[in-house]
């Protein structure tokens, strides 16, 4: 008997779930930059207080896709767990600067593991994202390649700005600027998906 195939949600909703939290983080911090929270006689800035908020979103956000789509890439495991472990450090180091290498930590992890693949004569990012991208073997080589010097630039790039400038600079950067560049990043790869598309045109 064949199974019914798993309607899938609309795209507004993966966004929503997607950059939901991230918006989310970014409206509280706005909110409470300036203000101090004392909890047990500690002291929380605003940056760890929309911290506090960002990452049960992120995993209920996370949870509702996997019931919504059946399934998870690793990539998107990966980072909750980062997510998760970070979220966590900060709150009990009452330290902001943990939360700011996270960016760090998960591109850097990235770009090193697909360095690993390539080493092996393989593509980790097309077993990721092979159904996303259906491209031949050359095509996914060549861009894993690229994507694995481009998360360890992203990853150099984040500890630049959290160390040089200001934490509204950083949560701007975290919330709208590493989607420009990794938007920007695929877009300059346009031609090489479009050569080696093996999928319907």
């Amino acid at each position: 008997m064949t199974q019914t195939p798993r309607p899938q949600p609309s795209a507004l909703i993966k966004q929503l779930l997607e950059f939901g939290p991230l918006l989310v983080f970014l409206g509280v911090y706005l909110w409470m930059r300036d203000a101090t929270v004392t909890v047990g006689g500690r002291d929380y800035a605003g940056f760890v207080i929309a911290v506090v908020v960002f990452v049960p979103l992120q995993l209920a956000s996370t949870v509702a896709m996997r019931l919504l789509t059946g399934h998870l890439s690793r990539m998107q495991l990966t980072t909750l767990v980062m997510v998760l472990i970070l979220g966590l450090a900060t709150v009990l180091l009452n330290d902001e600067r943990v939360f700011k290498m996270k960016s760090t930590f998960i591109f850097g992890l990235f770009g090193i593991l697909l360095f690993i693949g390539l080493w092996r004569g393989q593509s980790w990012l097309a077993f990721v994202l092979d159904q996303a991208l259906p491209l031949d073997r050359e095509g996914w080589m060549i861009l894993t390649r690229r994507m694995a010097w481009f998360f360890l630039v992203f990853a150099a790039m984040n500890e630049v700005v959290w160390r040089n400038f200001s934490t509204d600079t950083y949560v701007l950067w975290d919330t709208f600027g590493q989607m420009a560049v990794m938007f920007v990043f695929l877009i300059g790869n346009y031609r090489l998906i479009e050569k080696h598309w093996t999928g319907e045109r």
